[in-house]
């Protein structure tokens, strides 16, 4: 497989949502490092997957003064980040579908965006959540949070997997032009 001609073929819009999502990972991934303590091993993800107070509260201990200061941006900056994130995917679903003219195979990418579009309303509500848990942090806020974390990861892992399908079950390469 040639990866540079697939990645020449992709369309700029595409192309340019694509890097703005990695930019945008790249500095949460980095801003992630001091985060990562005992009490959070995965660093602002083990905050989303406190699920309570008290998980919470260690968490927040852990990174002091200074590190809540960090998560604080982490969550900001993800603001930016999910609508990136989801443009650039139903993009892409867009781009794999460009020949798929079967009911079926729109029906499946309508679900594909639904999941997508889901996924980044569900972490945009626990940013929220997550920004109002810091002092002092609750069990429905941390809970809320949790549940939030969990349907975004979902839907980003079944609309992923729906888009591995799509490309799979492809009857024809995709023209280039």
């Amino acid at each position: 497989m040639d990866w540079a001609k697939d990645l020449a073929a992709l369309p700029r819009t595409l192309k340019a949502s694509l890097v703005a999502v990695l930019v945008l990972l790249g500095a949460l991934l980095l801003i992630n490092q001091p985060l990562q303590t005992g009490s959070a091993p995965q660093g602002i993800v083990s905050f989303q997957m406190a699920g309570t107070a008290e998980q919470a509260h260690a968490i927040v201990r852990s990174w002091g003064a200074e590190g809540v200061a960090w998560a604080q941006v982490s969550l900001w900056l993800d603001f930016l980040f999910i609508p990136a994130y989801v443009f650039a995917l139903i993009q892409l679903t867009r781009h794999l579908m460009r020949d798929r003219p079967g009911v079926r195979e729109r029906m499946v990418a309508r679900w594909i965006r639904a999941l997508f579009l889901a996924a980044g309303f569900s972490d945009a509500t626990e940013n929220i959540l997550m920004l109002n848990n810091f002092n002092p942090p609750t069990d429905l806020v941390s809970v809320s949070a949790t549940i939030c974390a969990l349907i975004k990861f979902t839907g980003l892992t079944l609309g992923i997997a729906g888009l591995v399908i799509i490309r799979a079950a492809r009857r024809h390469p995709l023209a280039h032009g």
